[in-house]
């Protein structure tokens, strides 16, 4: 897989979703990796071909992959040797492997909802703290942009934000700002 496989393959499916919906909101939804695979494929579609996806749901989202890689807890025993940098977070630029949604935020235009539970140990909440800092300061309409973060209590970590009761009223009171 790459990125640019994997963006390709998001804009089939969203073209595939597009001719068979009618009038229907698209969105798309990403998850962790996911994330930057939205936002990948969500600028593309606006820069190239000019059409804006309906929305945007990120969970549990990063800046960008070399930052997530810097920073997931797998690494941390790796972070102290020398060559981590060049062994690790530069071999995924040499593989092409960018997933830069710190960037891609800021040329959007849609509604963009970032979800984050504060006890996620996989992709530090922070990060989607920044990427929502950075998507907030870049719109021109700042109400197109929220973020959302789950207190540690409800115990949501990286893999449980969809399980959360509340979590389809959050997402339809979000896209009601559009």
């Amino acid at each position: 897989p790459t990125e640019s496989g994997f963006t390709t393959d998001v804009l089939a499916l969203y073209d595939w979703a597009k001719a068979r919906s009618g009038n229907s909101s698209i969105l798309f939804w990403g998850h962790s990796l996911g994330t930057g695979i939205a936002t990948n494929a969500a600028r593309k579609l606006q820069e190239e071909r000019g059409v804006q996806v309906d929305a945007i749901v990120l969970e549990s989202p990063y800046t960008n992959i070399r930052e997530a890689a810097a920073h997931i807890p797998i690494t941390k025993i790796y972070r102290q040797f020398p060559g981590f940098d060049y062994l690790i977070l530069d071999s995924l630029a040499l593989g092409n492997m960018f997933f830069r949604s710190d960037e891609n935020v800021k040329v959007l235009a849609c509604p963009l909802l970032i979800l984050h539970a504060e006890d996620d140990t996989v992709v530090p909440p922070h990060l989607g703290r920044k990427l929502f800092e950075m998507a907030h300061s870049a719109y021109k309409d700042k109400t197109k942009v929220k973020f959302i973060t789950f207190p540690e209590k409800l115990g949501l970590g990286h893999d449980y934000i969809s399980f959360n009761p509340e979590l389809p009223t959050l997402v339809k009171d979000f896209l009601n700002i559009k």
